[in-house]
């Protein structure tokens, strides 16, 4: 498991790989691809830090940790590759997406490089997962990992904004200054997303905190950004179109 960003990150994050925990990690995350199927593919563990440099993020989106199921997963939270069928996690945030700003997402491609190229980083609490067992790598060190992203990014003086989905993203509140804005739900997933996702108006909150601190809004309609598929896995390196 290689922490090769390519961008700003590797610098910012290089304290990280000299801790016991991440030697640990390392040597976890290694034994599972080598005895079981795990997503997302060994090479696009840390997708969403190589596609949003940490100068460059305006937005983030916390998940809980990748889709368990095949041809799913690619290192960024909640996307899928363009002609995947959408989760139904995805399906709901683009409902919570239409209702709120009014837009139409029918037809819409998953792969959400559209927001990732605008700044927002979508990163999952926890960056690997055994196929088909959600939160089957929770205990293993990651959340070490992704708080030390989240601290970084937390006390940045240029204000951001942190959508917070579910219990898990939730805990990484207490790593962000008051500077910059919290929006906190329910997980968009069918099984919690009516206790308090439908109807909280992330994407139009989040606009009206960037307009309000002088930067520019995200569009949330513009979900694809490359025409190639998101990733193509080759060499430890990730290619765009």
């Amino acid at each position: 498991m290689d922490l090769k960003i390519g961008n700003d990150w590797d610098e910012l994050l290089s304290a990280e790989t000299d801790k016991p925990y991440f030697g640990q990690l390392k040597s976890f995350v290694e034994s599972e691809y080598a005895k079981y199927t795990v997503y997302p593919p060994r090479s696009l563990i840390f997708a969403a830090l190589r596609y949003v440099p940490y100068s460059e993020v305006r937005v983030v989106i916390v998940g809980q940790d990748p889709y368990i199921n095949a041809g799913q997963a690619n290192g960024l939270a909640f996307a899928v590759n363009k002609g995947v069928k959408l989760p139904p996690s995805l399906v709901n945030i683009y409902k919570e997406l239409s209702s709120d700003i009014g837009a139409d997402m029918s037809g819409a491609s998953g792969d959400l490089t559209g927001w990732a190229k605008q700044g927002v980083l979508l990163l999952n609490a926890t960056l690997t997962v055994r196929a088909g067992q959600s939160d089957a790598h929770s205990g293993c060190g990651w959340q070490t990992f992704t708080d030390a992203v989240i601290k970084l990014l937390g006390k940045r003086e240029k204000p951001l904004v942190f959508i917070l989905w579910g219990s898990r993203a939730q805990k990484k509140r207490e790593f962000i200054q008051p500077q910059h804005c919290v929006i906190a739900s329910a997980h968009p997933s069918p099984l919690s997303a009516y206790n308090g996702f439908f109807g909280s108006r992330p994407f139009s909150r989040a606009n009206a905190f960037l307009v309000g601190h002088g930067l520019p809004p995200v569009d949330w309609t513009e979900v694809s950004a490359y025409d190639k598929p998101l990733y193509y896995e080759g060499k430890g390196r990730i290619e765009r179109g």
